[in-house]
């Protein structure tokens, strides 16, 4: 990264961080959003405390210019928190894309120098591949909740028929010592008669 744009987002530091914080949580609903804003304490907010904290760390890798892997790991916790919402992938990830919006309006009329408009826009290009690893974590967090979400409704199944006595193992298989997953089976669909 060119030093002279380096030093000028070092100096703004504060204010781009204020502000993304900001536009962040003003992508939530309005009552979600005034939580987030006004309660400061960690345990009180997690939510609120992830965003901030995440954003502080990313923007600080990225003008550092830290390893890829480091800036996707501060990004990472913001991104679950999103993935688990009801918001759309290009919701959940759009805030990064606020960051080049913000970075432009704090430099004002200096992101118009050549030599700083070019490094401007190396400096976006890393913000557009950051936001591209962004939708990839979310992609990973959606597949993560679907497989718990599935595995849990096999689970629930598993026990209400095992509950309805509807349950036989299967011949082919030996039994194996008891396990967190349900042993293969076989529904009994025969019905059992009831005297009355």
């Amino acid at each position: 990264m060119d030093k002279t744009l380096r030093s000028l987002l070092t100096e703004k530091q504060d204010l781009i961080i204020e502000k993304w914080c900001r536009e962040i949580i003003n992508t939530y609903p309005k009552e979600t959003a005034k939580f987030l804003k006004e309660k400061r304490d960690e345990f009180a907010n997690p939510i609120g405390n992830t965003i901030s904290q995440g954003i502080e760390q990313t923007f600080t890798a990225l003008i550092q210019e830290s390893k890829e892997n480091e800036v996707h790991l501060f990004l990472k916790d913001m991104i679950k928190v999103r993935a688990v919402q009801s918001f759309t992938a290009s919701q959940a990830v759009s805030f990064v894309f606020l960051l080049k919006r913000i970075i432009r309006e704090e430099l004002g009329k200096v992101a118009e120098e050549e030599r700083i408009a070019k490094a401007l826009l190396d400096f976006e290009t890393q913000i557009d591949q950051l936001a591209l690893a962004s939708f990839d974590i979310y992609s990973e967090c959606r597949d993560k909740l679907a497989a718990l979400k599935t595995m849990e409704i096999r689970n629930q199944t598993y026990r209400l028929l095992q509950q309805a006595n509807l349950l036989t193992l299967r011949s082919d298989m030996e039994p194996e010592e008891p396990h967190s997953e349900p042993e293969p089976f076989r529904v009994n669909t025969k019905r059992k008669e009831v005297v009355t």
